[in-house]
């Protein structure tokens, strides 16, 4: 029995392929948060939201109900997404993740091959690409762990290394009446994105988004100063190996800034994970790290030592659905 046989039956791969180019359109037209809502919705509704013509937008939604993605439901002329909406979603944020965010390494593999440094300077990922599929993935793969451990810990002041577009720091605020929430990030437009989000959940007003550096809190500590949690999702591993005594530099600021009690809450990558679920994506997520933007990526063990040395006590590992991904949790 051939591989198509065994996993593609039901033409899995033209599914995601199709799901994936719908959905991406409706990241362009602005209009996601609208199916993420969960709410009906009408054609007028959409148009206005994206500012163009209801019949163009008539026409994208006739392709949605065709591929199944949303269902008409009453009144006329109304729609919902599908019960499985989420779901494919979440499959399509891979596929979008490998070959949208990292389009810029896959188109130039062998400049990246021949000269790393100079292929580098010349080509960067777009952050507001790397941060949609964050978002399609990390809903359902890595912000339920995340979640759970910041909610349960209840804290008044969170702080996210790394935002990307504010999801999973809006999800907890919008849980969390009390708190409030700093999202930091380097790129301009996932932080416009994340403004916009928190402007949406009704959140703006206890949310502040900080364009930067996570590498700056080191000089500056302002943003996590007094934090009781301090997130980082998949953005520690970018100062290594160039610059890993920044990186311990940076986690010991988070361990000396952190309220009394407080905790960080760490998700990243461990290399090569070997688990049969995990070593197809991981592989992708390592050789891509390594050969085309220079990252290292720590094993557990190496992250455990990089907590102690910074001064951290129980750290805790939790496996995220996310191929290759884990929460690292520890305590003041």
């Amino acid at each position: 029995m051939t591989f198509a046989d065994q996993h593609l039956g039901t033409e899995l791969a033209a599914d995601l392929a199709a799901v994936t180019g719908l959905l991406e359109i409706a990241e362009q037209l602005g209009i996601s948060h609208v199916f993420d809502s969960g709410e009906p919705f009408t054609a007028a509704t959409l148009a206005a939201v994206a500012a163009v013509p209801e019949e163009a937008v008539t026409g994208y939604l006739e392709a949605l109900r065709a591929a199944a993605i949303v269902a008409a439901t009453e009144p006329a002329g109304t729609f919902r997404v599908a019960d499985d909406y989420a779901d494919r979603r979440y499959a399509a944020g891979y596929l979008s993740w490998s070959l949208n965010a990292n389009r810029p390494y896959l188109q130039h593999a062998a400049e990246f091959l021949r000269n790393p440094a100079e292929a580098g300077a010349k080509y960067q990922r777009n952050g507001r690409d790397v941060a949609v599929s964050s978002r399609w993935i990390g809903v359902e793969a890595f912000y339920p762990a995340a979640f759970a451990a910041i909610t349960d810990a209840k804290p008044n002041r969170m702080v996210d290394l790394g935002a990307g577009a504010g999801g999973l720091l809006i999800q907890v605020l919008g849980a969390l009446p009390q708190a409030t929430g700093v999202a930091l990030d380097l790129s301009a437009g996932a932080c416009a994105e994340a403004a916009r989000a928190g402007e949406r959940a009704g959140v703006a007003d206890r949310l502040t988004v900080v364009e930067r550096s996570i590498q700056s809190i080191v000089d500056d500590p302002t943003p996590v100063r007094g934090a009781d949690l301090i997130h980082a999702g998949f953005v520690f591993h970018d100062m290594l190996p160039d610059e890993e005594d920044t990186f311990d530099a940076v986690l010991k600021t988070c361990r000396d800034e952190l309220a009394p009690g407080g905790r960080v809450a760490i998700t990243d990558a461990v290399p090569y994970a070997p688990a049969e679920r995990e070593r197809r994506f991981s592989a992708l997520f390592t050789y891509l790290h390594a050969a085309f933007m220079g990252r290292q990526l720590l094993t557990e063990d190496q992250w455990r030592a990089k907590f102690a040395a910074a001064g951290f006590s129980d750290v805790r590992v939790v496996t995220h659905k996310f191929p290759t991904g884990r929460l690292f949790l520890a305590e003041k």
